[in-house]
């Protein structure tokens, strides 16, 4: 059983990776999903969307481009749509994801971490213990 690239818990219930593959779908299906949110202007693995209608999961796809400074910003009202749901326990147990479960992840996980009232300080070490060396600064101005 192999979990998706940079998969972790958030919080009970909520969880975060890049793009499952088809060999993750099994360690998926041990999570007893609700609900999976795909954050990706890109079209998702037909295999993922597959997965979703046999395990009757609830498939939300938020198209988010990746914020490729100075160029562009993190659209935020496709993120708020997304952190709405995650915060709709009704949704849970969630799994939320991108293309490789950096960027745009740690983006939303931030603000979840906002709503929480953690300090900006620990908001930006997860961050950066998720994006490695490449920390986009248009994305923590989000936070």
């Amino acid at each position: 059983v192999v979990p998706p690239v940079n998969f972790a818990m958030v919080e009970a219930g909520v969880y975060r990776s890049g793009r499952p593959s088809k060999q993750s779908l099994p360690f998926l299906s041990s999570l007893n999903l609700k609900t999976i949110i795909y954050l990706s202007s890109s079209k998702d693995l037909d295999a993922n969307i597959q997965f979703a209608q046999d395990n009757d999961v609830t498939y939300l796809h938020f198209k988010i481009k990746e914020n490729k400074e100075p160029f562009q910003q993190i659209d935020q009202q496709e993120l708020a749509k997304a952190l709405v749901q995650v915060l709709d326990v009704r949704n849970h147990p969630i799994l939320m994801y991108s293309d490789r479960g950096k960027h745009r992840i740690g983006c939303i996980v931030g603000c979840l971490r906002k709503l929480q009232r953690w300090s900006l300080a620990s908001i930006f070490d997860e961050y950066q213990r998720f994006s490695g060396s490449k920390i986009y600064i248009a994305d923590q101005e989000v936070l």
